[in-house]
């Protein structure tokens, strides 16, 4: 149960977050849940490898290349998701780091 609350919470901050930024489209609902699905798949399988390789970038950069990998994470899901479009990387981080922010609020 707590799974799909957390899903359902993904799939509205996916999509509160395509509302507030105009450089990022979801078709409808369907796509931020499956949105949400792959972005939770991504960060749980693929995001601890990215970090563990960019371990010395990270380290340097006190923390801030984890904002690299997050906007990463959401170019990848664009690419895996049909009807999820982020025009460039500076709306991919600006998603991530909004998208944190309204799961957060929510």
């Amino acid at each position: 149960m707590k799974l799909i609350i957390r899903l359902i919470i993904s799939t509205i901050a996916v999509l509160v977050t395509d509302l507030l930024l105009s450089g990022v489209h979801a078709e409808d609902f369907m796509t931020g849940l499956l949105v949400a699905v792959v972005l939770g798949l991504l960060n749980t399988f693929v995001r601890p490898l990215f970090i563990l390789l960019t371990l010395p970038v990270t380290i340097f950069t006190l923390g801030l290349f984890l904002l690299v990998i997050n906007a990463g994470m959401v170019l990848l899901a664009a690419k895996l998701v049909p009807g999820f479009v982020v025009e460039s990387f500076w709306w991919a981080l600006g998603f991530s780091l909004l998208m944190g922010v309204v799961q957060g609020f929510l």
